[in-house]
């Protein structure tokens, strides 16, 4: 099961964390992945000034952005569960 959680703390959340939630749940539902991916909301990652954050299994990805999802889904969610 790979675990993503989502900063959704108020640095991230002026960066624009709800929409790369709703993002993330539609590549999940897209994708057939309900069963191998927990999405979760999170706190602080520690990098508030290059949010939005997600860290994905052990590793955090910085500034993602509507403009680089589908990149970092592909790279770092699909890529892992291959």
């Amino acid at each position: 099961m790979l675990t993503i959680s989502i900063c959704v703390g108020s640095s991230c959340h002026l960066k624009g964390a709800p929409k790369i939630v709703h993002l993330f749940r539609e590549a999940i539902s897209e994708n057939n992945l309900k069963d191998k991916v927990t999405l979760s909301a999170t706190f602080c990652l520690g990098r508030c000034a290059e949010g939005v954050c997600v860290k994905i299994g052990e590793d955090v990805i910085v500034n993602v952005s509507v403009n680089n999802f589908d990149e970092i889904f592909e790279k770092h969610v699909l890529g892992a569960l291959k």
